[in-house]
């Protein structure tokens, strides 16, 4: 059972019993806790009221909760000192401090559920504080509306904050933070209605056991093998200790499952530790983990590695430098180039509380000194749980310093090392009202297509893993095409983009030269444009990236490099073509076409007048390509072109036996097609040709 956890809310996951299991367990767990309690303390009874002062105190404020809970409401049962003596005293004196009312008992029950992160409870007990006493606990309606935000009730949290700004005092010690927490709500306003939430789909990862024991922040290892961290009970339990720490554990990730859960065995100095959050490094060869404890109350953590063996792992060591006595250090996570350990830590030099930081690895596992992120990442609050991504340069973390839904929330930003562009909310439904944390992202893939992360949004105990899968946003293709002599924009040319596997769009620019394609969402690669318009030479050229618009949720606009057109040269009058029975005729042919062009079809003309001067004269005719295209695809147009000719010359009368032809692709251009790397759009043209060789016996 997993309701005696030793860490912080706000620093460590911090479970809760499942809903369903809570009306059957929660007493006897509880009477078991405080009798466990009791006898380690060695000494007479005391009333729930003050063993839940000293489980408070000790951070195990779920215990607490219902403790006071038994002195708030008592069964008949409890009352029953032979079969429950943890209440022998309970109709005697159940509080020793009789100035001590039954609403300041409540008010602690629900400080007590807000700290475990029981909202709904905590929400409960503090609105009865408040109807019951509004002016001598007017703190309990302000946070009775954090609650109600917590739980997506975000209409009752806004009258609630006003309520409590309209009858709270001048100096009121969460006035301020009352006001923050309605920019928080109109901040979860605007993300409730973003347009791309269409886009994103999440799904939290089923999982044995885990709204008992939560299941959180997921290290990869390898194909579909993960790292991750779970509550468990000890095998030896003492007297007086949460029986429940977190582990890690192996897991392989199947159709949306973390299966085959196995214990990661690793030795402590402390058994009663939590060890959990870890990293592995890009070799394999060593572990980080953090290692946390409950000392009077505060969460005290470290960082440390272990080393693989054959058999294993080598015992933890402290990592030096990364720990400073006195201070906290956790999470550790190493980016996938080998180069830097990232971590949060509160040790001197941050920004606020807890940091980002990150620090050379070494060969030997070990690292140099920490430097802080800086204050683009970092805050006066927390800031935790990084994650690098190097393909596409990003850092995500987890953060309450800055504006977001509320609790932590996921933030990603551009950057290396010190230099970071401006931190963004990763907005809903990445984030919500409740913690966000541990991200995880495969390298090479866009950051939100199959990633997953944790939070406690669920109805589960604490942190469970959610897979994250973006579609792609829509893609715009645009640019501009002008003339290359004076600059002028370019109207009415057919413009054909093509993808490298063939895929073909057109379109035609409009009255200011501009030319747009719309690619939907797929994935292309290698993309050129053919432009061709009368009185001009035909124009090719890939399409180069020169700006990219993503401000638009939906729609991504790309921008292509201008383009330029050249006139034709301005063509004499064609004399009449006598073509000779010794003669080689060339004929051109446009841009993937095999149709035959006027001009062609002249000199076919003057080829069938001799042939049919001279009946024993034969023809051969050769079609060719220029070098854009397939081999193949070449080979089917040219061979397209010779037949044309052919066809036309039988059509007028002369007969099959007298013709024949062959194709040759792009074979034997008689131009340049690239002239110092740059595309020789004429010569290209020229090379679009069947040649008509004539022969008289």
């Amino acid at each position: 059972m997993n309701n005696f956890l030793p860490f912080n809310p706000k620093q460590m996951p911090v479970c809760k019993i499942n809903n369903a299991m809570k009306t059957t367990t929660r007493f006897l767990v509880v009477l078991i806790a405080c009798t466990s309690w009791m006898q380690s303390q060695g000494q007479q009874a005391k009333s729930p009221v003050q063993s839940g002062d000293q489980y408070f105190a000790a951070g195990e404020y779920y215990t607490a909760a219902h403790l006071y809970g038994q002195y708030l409401n008592p069964s008949k049962k409890q009352k029953t000192a032979a079969r429950f003596p943890l209440n022998i005293k309970a109709n005697r004196a159940a509080v020793s401090n009789q100035n001590i009312s039954r609403t300041d008992i409540l008010f602690k029950q629900a400080e007590s559920y807000r700290l475990a992160n029981y909202w709904q409870e905590a929400a409960a007990s503090y609105k009865e504080c408040a109807e019951k006493d509004p002016s001598q606990y007017a703190d309990a309606l302000y946070w009775y509306a954090v609650c109600e935000r917590s739980l997506g009730r975000y209409a009752v949290a806004e009258e609630s904050f006003n309520q409590y700004l309209s009858t709270a005092a001048v100096n009121s010690q969460y006035k301020e933070t009352a006001e923050k927490e309605l920019q928080t709500l109109r901040y979860i306003q605007q993300q409730l209605a973003r347009p791309d939430s269409i886009l994103i789909t999440v799904q939290k990862l089923n999982a044995s056991n885990s709204k008992e024991r939560g299941l959180f922040a997921p290290v990869h290892i390898r194909g579909n093998q993960f790292l991750i961290s779970s509550t468990q009970a000890d095998s030896v339990q003492v007297n007086g200790i949460n029986p429940n720490h977190s582990r890690l554990f192996y897991a392989t990730l199947n159709n949306g499952s973390l299966e085959e859960m196995k214990p990661v065995t690793l030795s402590s100095t402390d058994p009663m530790n939590n060890q959990g959050s870890a990293a592995i490094s890009a070799d394999g060869n060593y572990m980080y983990f953090s290692e946390w404890k409950k000392e009077k109350g505060n969460t005290v953590s470290s960082i440390h590695y272990v080393i693989k063996q054959a058999d294993g792992w080598s015992s933890p060591a402290l990592l030096p430098l990364v720990n400073i006595n006195g201070y906290n250090s956790k999470q550790p996570f190493c980016s996938a180039d080998g180069k830097y350990l990232y971590f949060a830590s509160d040790r001197p030099g941050g920004s606020g509380k807890f940091d980002i930081w990150y620090a050379p690895l070494k060969s030997d596992g070990t690292t140099g000194e920490p430097v802080n992120a800086g204050a683009t990442i970092n805050t006066i609050g927390d800031e935790q749980a990084p994650f690098y991504q190097n393909s596409s340069e990003t850092l995500v973390f987890s953060s309450n310093g800055f504006s977001g839904m509320g609790g932590y929330d996921l933030f990603a930003a551009k950057g290396s090392e010190a230099t970071w562009k401006p931190t963004e909310n990763m907005g809903h439904p990445v984030n919500s009202s409740r913690d966000d944390i541990y991200f995880f992202a495969p390298e090479k893939t866009a950051l939100l297509s199959n990633a997953i992360f944790s939070s406690d949004r669920g109805s589960g105990c604490c942190l469970e893993t959610y897979r994250i899968s973006k579609a792609a946003k829509n893609k715009l293709l645009t640019g501009i095409l002008l003339d290359c002599k004076d600059n002028t924009t370019v109207a009415n040319a057919e413009v054909i983009l093509k993808d490298v596997v063939g895929k073909t769009w057109k379109t035609t620019t409009d009255a200011n030269g501009k030319y747009v394609f719309d690619l939907g969402n797929g994935t292309y690669h290698d993309l050129t444009l053919t432009i061709t318009k009368e009185l001009y030479i035909e124009t090719a050229s890939s399409f180069k990236v020169v700006n990219t618009d993503e401000s638009d949720l939906l729609t991504d606009k790309l921008t292509n490099t201008d383009l330029c057109m050249e006139k034709k040269p301005e063509e004499k009058p064609e004399e009449i073509l006598v073509i000779k029975a010794e003669d080689v005729v060339t004929l051109f042919f446009d841009f993937d076409k095999s149709i035959l062009k006027p001009a062609a079809t002249g000199k076919l003309d003057s080829i069938y007048t001799v042939m049919a001067e001279n009946p024993s004269a034969t023809i051969q005719i050769s079609g060719y390509t220029d070098g854009r295209g397939t081999e193949e695809y070449n080979k089917i147009l040219s061979d397209k072109r010779a037949r044309a000719c052919a066809d036309y010359l039988v059509q007028k009368g002369i007969e099959t036996g007298r013709v024949s032809f062959v194709s040759f692709g792009a074979c034997c251009p008689i131009e340049m097609e690239l002239i110092n790397g740059r595309d020789n759009a004429e010569g290209r043209s020229r090379n679009r040709r069947a040649l008509i060789n004539i022969k008289k016996d």
